[in-house]
C-alpha cells in the first residue's frame, strides 16, 4: 500500500507501472486507503485489547462477589450484570451458544415432519403445519436455529409417533461448537436512565 512516493507503482497483477501514468484519482485512493487501513488496524487492536480487559475485570468482579457472599461463580452459560459503587456505570455480560445442525439428521427430521403434516394431521393438530413450514423456511440458505428448536415445545401437545420421532432426530442433530461472550457498558444519565455506549462501528 501507499506507493505515492515511488517512481514505479505495482498493480494487482504485479506489473510495474510508471507513476506518471497513474491518474490523480488513483493516487488519492492509494493514499486514502493506506491511511484508513492503518487506522483500522490500530482500532482493531485497541478493541481486542478492550474486550480482553472488560472480560478480565468482569471475571474478577464476579469472582470477588461470589467469594464475599460465599457463593459460586455463575456458570459460563450464565448472563449477569454488575455496577460500580454509585451505580453510575453498568456492565452487562451475556454468553450465547452458536447452534448448528447435523446435516443428515436435520434433513431426516425435516422429511419426517413434512410427511407427517402432509398426510396424518388430525383436525386438532392442523395448527402445527404452518409452524413447521415457517420453522424450516430458510434465509440466505440458512435455517433459523431458534425457530427449529422451538418445535420441541409441542412435544407434549402432539403424541403422534412420527412427530415424536422427528423431534428426537431434531434434538440429536443439535450441535453447539462454540460460545460467544458479549459485553455492553452503560453510563447513567442525570434522569437515572442508562445510556448505552455503542462500540458497534456500523451503528455509530
Amino acid at each position: 500500500m501507499n506507493q505515492t512516493k515511488e517512481k514505479e507503482w505495482i498493480d494487482e497483477q504485479g506489473h510495474k507501472v510508471p507513476a506518471i501514468h497513474v491518474g490523480k484519482h488513483l493516487k488519492l485512493a492509494e493514499q486514502g486507503a493506506a491511511k484508513l487501513l492503518k487506522e483500522a488496524i490500530f482500532i482493531s487492536k485497541r478493541m481486542n485489547a478492550y474486550k480482553l480487559l472488560i472480560d478480565e475485570i468482569s471475571n474478577s468482579v464476579i469472582e470477588a462477589t461470589a467469594k464475599s457472599f460465599k457463593g459460586r461463580k455463575p456458570t459460563e452459560k450464565g448472563n449477569y450484570t454488575w455496577f460500580n459503587f454509585d451505580r453510575s456505570v453498568k456492565i452487562e455480560v451475556s454468553i450465547s451458544d452458536r447452534i448448528v445442525f447435523d446435516d443428515i439428521l436435520i434433513q431426516m427430521c425435516k422429511e419426517k415432519l413434512f410427511a407427517y403434516i402432509d398426510k396424518t394431521l388430525t383436525s386438532n393438530e392442523i395448527f402445527i403445519k404452518s409452524i413447521v413450514q415457517n420453522a424450516f423456511a430458510t434465509s440466505k440458505g440458512k435455517l433459523d436455529a431458534n425457530k427449529v428448536i422451538n418445535l420441541t415445545r409441542y412435544r407434549k401437545d402432539i403424541e403422534h409417533e412420527d412427530f415424536q420421532e422427528a423431534l428426537n432426530l431434531l434434538e440429536s442433530s443439535i450441535r453447539r461448537p462454540s460460545s460467544t461472550k458479549y459485553f455492553k457498558i452503560y453510563e447513567r444519565n442525570a434522569d437515572g436512565s442508562y445510556q448505552f455506549i455503542n462500540l458497534n462501528f456500523s451503528s455509530i
